[in-house]
């Protein structure tokens, strides 16, 4: 009986390997591959995954459509919260509600994706969390556009753009529009 090869099981009273196999190896830092558009020439991609606003949630995907992005505020206390829900995180109150903030924010954290993930939302892209001005409390996952992967760093400051997007069944009211992040000009 021979050794499994590949990931296979191994042969009995074949010696473990584990963690002696394969290795990915990463290449720290890698530069744009030819073919590869840097994300500063930042085009709209051919399809993106929407999400399904919830009650709460619809306020915050649909504000875009008058250019304020909409954070759930709490009257009682003060605090802006994101996720929104239906009670404030902080003091507990129900009296809480979608506000417009300023729309600028500073990333807090960043990765670039290399990986074609989603069929028509071509790689290298930014992912980031970015911390609201208005409250640093409040951080947003989101894509940061119109910088190159490798110029892309923490703490610079960005600020809020939308895309309108609509399901493919066309319906209307599952249209909503995405805040996405840019450096501030």
């Amino acid at each position: 009986m021979r050794a499994a090869v590949g990931g296979g099981r191994r042969a009995p009273g074949a010696p473990h390997t584990r963690g002696r196999g394969r290795r990915c190896r990463r290449r720290p830092g890698r530069r744009l591959d030819v073919g590869e558009q840097p994300v500063s020439d930042y085009q709209r991609p051919s399809l993106r995954l929407a999400p399904s606003p919830t009650p709460e949630s619809a306020p915050f995907w649909t504000g875009g459509r008058d250019g304020q992005l909409l954070i759930s505020h709490c009257h009682g206390c003060g605090h802006y919260f994101h996720p929104p829900g239906p009670v404030c995180w902080r003091c507990r109150s129900s009296d809480v509600g979608p506000e417009p903030v300023s729309g600028r924010a500073t990333v807090a954290a960043f990765t670039v994706n290399r990986q074609p993930w989603i069929p028509g939302f071509e790689p290298p892209y930014v992912v980031a969390i970015v911390e609201l001005a208005d409250e640093p409390d409040v951080r947003l996952i989101t894509n940061v556009v119109g910088l190159a992967p490798e110029d892309m760093r923490v703490g610079i400051e960005v600020e809020v753009f939308f895309e309108d997007w609509t399901a493919v069944s066309g319906a209307e009211d599952s249209r909503v529009w995405i805040p996405l992040f840019r450096p501030v000009r």
